[in-house]
Parts: structure tokens; C-alpha cells; sequence
């Protein structure tokens, strides 16, 4: 009979992953019901739903170096050219290149995330119900992995319980038939989810989500250097059209 306790485990992974994914799902909705209606994301709060921290970094240091006050070298290494920043974020990147006005770009991107300025971001948009908080324990795509892990944990015990010997009146089909059930009940939770409340993010609730999709279509049909930093604060610095600047972040 160690098949059953196979079995009980299985429905203790599956259970367990599923019911965080509801609890997410709930803590998700009541966010987004709070949400005001009227809220123009700023360059820097669509980096930080986008990618978070590090794309709010790397969106002033593409935004300076476009206006020629920021050097980024494709050997990955960012100077000074006018130190007087123009807001608290640009002026978090120059504390974070240092008094000599030069450094390499990676450890600048990494003091810039971590700066007070950022922090205020993310706490504004928490307030506006638009960005997942520090404190929520468990976000919709971390639930989500957590099912899909679930899911083939339910695999592997039900394998492993096929392989334990039997009795002679428990078929194996009749054993693979009590495993099916926990499986089927990851998998329709997965399906449930991608329906209701794909795609998951990080860091944008599914308000901050659908302003994000609205700023995109938006951006679409201009040319102007507002929409190119709109496409490096969304999609990254992949997003960067030219290859020295864009060497200059993949630059180890």
C-alpha cells in the first residue's frame, strides 16, 4: 500500500500550490478594485512594472546618453558629460557613477536600482494599486510556477507509486487513474489562470498591466524620442537601436 501514501503527498502538493494560486488570484482582484481609474504612468513607473528596479537604471542611463550628458562606451563603461541631473532618478545614476565622473556600467546599473528615488517609485505606484507590493507574500506568476511545479512533482509520484509493488486486487491502471485526479486539478488551475489573469508579471497588477498595454498602443505610429524610451522601458535594452549603445549594457 505505499502507493496511497504516493497518492496523499500528491494531493498535498497539488492542493497546497493551488490554493496559494486562488489566494493570489483574490489579493490580485481586490488590488485591482481599489485601483483609481486616472493615472498617466511616467516614463520611470513604466519601466518599474515593466521590468522593475533595473529597467527603471537602465532607462535614465539610455535617456541621458541620448541627450549627450551621459557618455556609455560599447566596452562597458559609463563618464559623466554634464553632472547636474534633472531629476532625482538622474541624479541617483550620477551619485552612482562616483565623484571621478566615470565607472563601469554594470555596478552603476545595480547602485541605481537600489537608490532611494526607486523606492519612491515603487511605492507610488503601490499606492495607486498598479505595482505587486514587497510585502505580498505570493504574486500570481510565482503561484503559477509554484502549480507547474506541482503538477510534475504529481508526475514523479505517480511514476514512482506505479513502480512500488501492489496488491494483487489494485490494478496499475486503477493507481494511475487516483493520480490522474491531483493532476487534473493542477492543470485546470493553470488553465484558469491563463485565462483570467494571463500574462503574469512581476511587478505590474493586472491594473498597472493594462496601462502598460494602453501606453504601448498608444506609442505606436510616432517616431519621436518619447516612444523610443517607451520601447526600452517596456521590452528592455533590447529594445536599444543602436549597437554601441546597446553593446555597452551586454558589455562584461
Amino acid at each position: 500500500m505505499f502507493w496511497v501514501l504516493f497518492l496523499l503527498a500528491a494531493w498535498v502538493v497539488a492542493g497546497t500550490a493551488c490554493t496559494r494560486l486562488c489566494l493570489a488570484a483574490v489579493r490580485a482582484a481586490a488590488a485591482d478594485a481599489n485601483t483609481g481609474r486616472i493615472h498617466e504612468l511616467t516614463l520611470y513607473e513604466a519601466a518599474f512594472l515593466s521590468g522593475g528596479p533595473r529597467r527603471v537604471a537602465d532607462v535614465t542611463l539610455v535617456a541621458m546618453a541620448r541627450q549627450r550628458r551621459l557618455l556609455l562606451a560599447h566596452t562597458g563603461w559609463a563618464t559623466v558629460v554634464d553632472p547636474r541631473g534633472r531629476d532625482e532618478m538622474e541624479r541617483s545614476v550620477i551619485g552612482a557613477i562616483g565623484p571621478e565622473g566615470q565607472s563601469r556600467i554594470a555596478p552603476v546599473r545595480a547602485n541605481a536600482a537600489t537608490a532611494d528615488a526607486v523606492r519612491g517609485i515603487a511605492e507610488r505606484l503601490e499606492r495607486a494599486g498598479l505595482a505587486v507590493p514587497d510585502s505580498a507574500r505570493t504574486t500570481v506568476a510565482a503561484a503559477v510556477r509554484q502549480v507547474r511545479s506541482a503538477a510534475v512533482a504529481v508526475l514523479g509520484l505517480g511514476a514512482a507509486a506505479l513502480l512500488t509493488p501492489a496488491p494483487p486486487d489494485m490494478p496499475r491502471h486503477l493507481v494511475a487513474l487516483w493520480f490522474a485526479l491531483p493532476l487534473a486539478l493542477t492543470l485546470s488551475c493553470l488553465a484558469v489562470a491563463r485565462i483570467e489573469v494571463h500574462p503574469y508579471s512581476r511587478w505590474a497588477s493586472p491594473a498597472g498591466q493594462r496601462l502598460l498595454g494602453a501606453l504601448t498602443r498608444n506609442a505606436d505610429g510616432t517616431a519621436d524620442d518619447r516612444t523610443y524610451l517607451t520601447s526600452v522601458a517596456v521590452r528592455g535594452v533590447r529594445a536599444i537601436g543602436e549597437p554601441d549603445l546597446r553593446a555597452a549594457f551586454t558589455h562584461r
